[in-house]
């Protein structure tokens, strides 16, 4: 009897989270994905990496997502078992009230885990290849790099200036300064090129200048100019100047364990300045904490049992219960930035839900001890 009604109760409960889960991160997912257009529209990358990068930042949103998506869930499985008076045939069959609990927070270790998993392993890896995917991608929309009135450096060491563009997609007044030897491919110095006009080929491969001039600065200082009717300019191959290299919450659990060691210091983003090492702190509390504030909230959630209709303020509890689960996630936000400032920051973050877990479990058991409704 007991093994159906916890099937059943861990189903209610997987059913609510798995759709306020997935609702929270679709929405969010999708206002991240409008935001990620400038990729295509600013640095001219491809539909295909854009859509790719998108879909990589999933797990990242997952992670942040499940503990907030635990608590609501939880709370409305409680309450609509409590509504559908499910919970009195519970109660009145016999069960004890800290069985539930004891479920819920075996449930709380299982969501724990897979938060740990997300932040240590999954979250990491796809992010690194996100931003990898950037790093090998090339520039697909040369016409990005063209417009209007704007000077546009998204290309690392080249800078393009179009005075107008007109009904026929043809550019006006365009001036072109190559620091990176991106176009000209000098061999020395930089380049400058002016033309009255030009025009982004079919194939969107090369731009075509029409009378115009190049000044290249030669090694003695000395400045060459080649003035051309027409010519070409090779475009496909170049990179934006998007940022490649990984971040730290973009580098692997194993790296920056090393590197806060001391054993992998020639990695990129592993240096022995303060703040480094204080942001690396942070970085690994926070894959490995934050997770421990989920049996809490749900501890916290458990509350929500010892509700009685005939008590005034019950319609409350709800939102009581769910705002003090919410505080813990907040709390844990904002201690976590302070956690890597010393070891006793550290210390004091891991012990908060050490010590409030077995506290608010006992509370629950005297709530309970005396409610064994038979």
């Amino acid at each position: 009897m007991k093994n159906r009604i916890y099937r059943y109760f861990f189903y209610e409960l997987f059913r609510h989270f798995s759709v306020v889960l997935f609702a929270l991160t679709a929405i969010i997912w999708t206002i991240q994905a409008v935001n990620f257009l400038d990729l295509v529209t600013d640095d001219g990358h491809a539909f295909g990496i854009y859509f790719y990068y998108s879909i990589l930042t999933i797990p990242k949103i997952l992670t942040k997502l499940i503990p907030f998506s635990f608590l609501i869930s939880l709370i409305i499985t409680i309450l609509k078992m409590e509504k559908d008076n499910e919970l009195i045939v519970l109660w009145t069959s016999g069960l004890n009230k800290i069985y539930i609990v004891n479920l819920i927070f075996k449930i709380s270790l299982l969501v724990m885990l897979l938060q740990l998993l997300m932040s240590i392993i999954i979250n990491p890896e796809t992010l690194n290849h996100s931003r990898k995917l950037l790093k090998n991608s090339e520039l697909q929309f040369a016409s990005s790099l063209l417009k209007e009135k704007e000077f546009n450096d998204a290309v690392k060491g080249l800078t393009i200036f179009v005075e107008k563009k007109n009904e026929n997609k043809i550019y006006e007044n365009i001036f072109i300064r190559d620091d990176g030897k991106v176009l000209t491919k000098v061999s020395t110095g930089s380049s400058t090129i002016f033309a009255k006009s030009g025009y982004i080929s079919e194939d969107e491969q090369n731009l075509i200048l029409i009378d115009g001039n190049i000044q290249k600065e030669e090694g003695d200082q000395s400045v060459s100019i080649v003035n051309f009717q027409k010519t070409s300019i090779n475009l496909s191959g170049i990179a934006t100047s998007t940022i490649s290299e990984p971040k730290i919450q973009e580098t692997s659990t194993f790296k920056i364990i090393n590197c806060l060691l001391k054993r992998n210091n020639y990695t990129h983003n592993c240096d022995n300045s303060k703040k480094f090492n204080k942001d690396i702190k942070i970085e690994i509390n926070k894959r490995f904490g934050m997770p421990f504030f989920i049996p809490l909230i749900a501890l916290v959630a458990c509350f929500l049992l010892s509700s009685n209709r005939d008590k005034k303020i019950y319609y409350s509890y709800k939102y009581i219960f769910f705002l003090i689960g919410f505080v813990f996630l907040v709390i844990s936000e904002i201690s976590v930035r302070y956690s890597g400032i010393s070891m006793k920051h550290t210390i004091l973050y891991y012990t908060i839900p050490m010590i409030l877990l077995p506290f608010i479990y006992l509370l629950l058991i005297r709530i309970f001890k005396y409610e064994n409704l038979n």
